[in-house]
């Protein structure tokens, strides 16, 4: 039992960081969804308003009005844009993640087959000196009757 603990111990850790890995992961996902919710709901604004706006402008509308609403939909755009780069990062950092969590899944799994490995030549050498201390036993056995016959 003592020679397994370093692979226990090992795969423990590896463990844990798969689960770091993976929240790390959730959470640039959540971001990045996050992210896209708000450029949509900005985009589905900004089309609403210019909507409006374009059915009020043709009954007629002031000059003032009008560079008003230039001006807010120059503000919306540039929000909009901003909100494309933020998901765009949140997005990279998905990509960055996904390979980290990965290469951790991977050591955790290689880490299983070292220790899969291990008990196989264990219950191996366990199952050889059972059938060696059984033919021992056969042959004592066979040699006791010998002797005694």
């Amino acid at each position: 039992m003592a020679k397994h603990f370093p692979i226990k111990t090992l795969i423990g850790l590896a463990q844990d960081d798969v689960d770091a890995a993976a929240q790390r992961l959730g959470r640039a996902q959540r971001e990045a969804t996050d992210a896209r919710a708000q450029l949509d709901a900005l985009v589905s604004y900004r089309d609403e308003y210019h909507s409006r706006f374009t059915a009020t402008a043709r009954s007629g509308m002031p000059a003032g009005n009008m560079r008003n609403f230039q001006a807010f939909i120059d503000t919306l755009d540039a929000a909009i844009e901003q909100q494309r780069k933020l998901m765009n990062t949140a997005n990279a950092k998905v990509e960055a993640a996904k390979p980290d969590w990965q290469r951790q899944k991977q050591k955790l799994g290689s880490y299983e087959v070292l220790q899969a490995r291990g008990n196989a030549a264990e219950a191996q050498q366990t199952a050889r000196r059972e059938q060696r201390d059984a033919d021992e036993h056969a042959a004592r056995t066979l040699r006791m009757r010998a002797e005694g016959a």
